[in-house]
């Protein structure tokens, strides 16, 4: 099956999540609120598109 611009950005979209995560799990900063300035409603946005995202690809990998 052929992947469509939705299927790519949210696949993008989760990796980014899980490298944020695992960038700030050994002690790092959170990378996300480091690209967007720190201000905190963009981030929220963004952690939303990515927890979207994460329910996007669930629903993907279980689709037939």
């Amino acid at each position: 099956m052929e992947k469509n611009w939705i299927d790519w950005t949210a696949l993008v979209l989760v990796i980014i999540g899980g490298l944020n995560w695992g960038v700030y799990a050994f002690g790092y900063n959170d990378i996300v609120d480091i690209l967007l300035g720190g201000i905190p409603a963009l981030a929220k946005t963004f952690y939303a598109l990515i927890a979207l995202a994460a329910l996007y690809v669930i629903y993907f990998a279980v689709r037939e």
